[in-house]
């Protein structure tokens, strides 16, 4: 099965380009090949497409090797360039190895032209595995410092490894003040089973979820926090320590309890509500009622301290004209 490769040629000369690109065919190679001999065109040839290795020629008629490497790496950085000159000369050489180039080989001895360019291939995709490893490295990085939540890493025996701002800000502990030492100086004397539990746990690989538990700040005042505790693996597999999220829940605990209480003097109020029931004894002719203890009191007064009722007053529609014929007759 023929493999794939794709080279970018930097000549003025197209014969010259084409015994480049026949060691590879002879190779086993199929060939994705272009060849340019500007900076126009070298400059349109890399924005079109990602090239695998990229041979230059050193000197030629309207471009050179090192205005070839310099626009390369503007565009590229890790691209594999390669140059090749029909005469040796040593400063040269050196000074485009200098200025980034990968390696530099003469035409007319092409018999490490292969091997060079399957070795700076090969070492183009570590770097980019190696690179990617480390820009995901940083971004884990700025994820854990960027977080409201504690995280921080713990060996298997309790010993602090990490501890980002969160952290810092929910216990007190600066992270020079805390790691290298035991996570137990977090637990409350009362609660320092469940840390050895969590690690007998994590050691089995076990994750544990989100769990309410209480932990101490620098200051000794006890914080509740909501925690999850996960293993954490080198890149071997082998379980190292464990990773931990503590999330300060202390506003969430208070809303509860506010909330409990709320409901709690909502309850005994509707315990303590006073209902009107059974005979009442109202006088005919004052219209007072007898309290309990043998007193006569005003209607209004003792319907309002027997219920939640409120009085307003007005008058009616009869009253109202009863109380205009009186004052008609007083005054005939």
């Amino acid at each position: 099965m023929l493999k794939l490769m794709k080279i970018l040629v930097v000549d003025d000369s197209e014969s010259d380009a084409a015994l480049l690109l026949e060691e590879f065919k002879d190779a086993g190679y199929e060939l994705i090949s272009d060849r340019v001999e500007t900076a126009e065109e070298l400059s349109a040839a890399l924005n079109r497409t990602d090239w695998d290795v990229i041979l230059s020629d050193y000197v030629m008629t309207r471009f050179n090797g090192a205005d070839a490497l310099k626009l390369v790496r503007q565009k590229n950085s890790d691209v594999p360039f390669i140059v090749l000159s029909g005469i040796y000369g040593e400063e040269a050489a050196v000074e485009m190895m200098k200025a980034g180039a990968n390696d530099y080989l003469l035409k007319n001895n092409l018999s490490r032209l292969i091997v060079a360019v399957e070795g700076e291939i090969e070492a183009a995709k570590s770097r980019g595995v190696s690179r990617h490893a480390e820009d995901s490295a940083r971004l884990l990085a700025a994820l854990v410092q960027s977080s409201d939540d504690a995280i921080y890493a713990v060996e298997l025996d309790g010993t602090v490894l990490s501890w980002n701002r969160a952290a810092e800000r929910i216990f007190g502990f600066g992270a020079f003040e805390i790691i290298g030492r035991n996570a137990s100086m977090l637990y409350p004397e009362e609660r320092l089973d469940e840390l050895n539990d969590v690690l007998d746990r994590v050691k089995h690989g076990n994750h544990m979820g989100w769990a309410e538990s209480a932990r101490l700040r620098k200051n000794g005042r006890q914080i509740p926090v909501s925690v999850t505790t996960s293993p954490m693996r080198n890149s071997e597999g082998k379980i190292m320590g464990a990773s931990v999220i503590a999330r300060n829940i202390t506003v969430r605990k208070r809303n509860e309890q506010e909330r409990v209480k709320l409901i709690e003097e909502l309850t005994e109020a509707l315990a303590n509500a006073k209902m009107l029931s059974g005979l009442l004894p109202l006088c005919s002719h004052c219209k007072r009622i007898r309290d309990e203890e043998g007193y006569w009191q005003k209607l209004e007064a003792y319907i309002s301290e027997h219920s939640q009722a409120v009085f307003t007053h007005g008058i009616c529609p009869e009253c109202c004209s009863q109380y205009a014929q009186n004052m008609e007759e007083k005054a005939a």
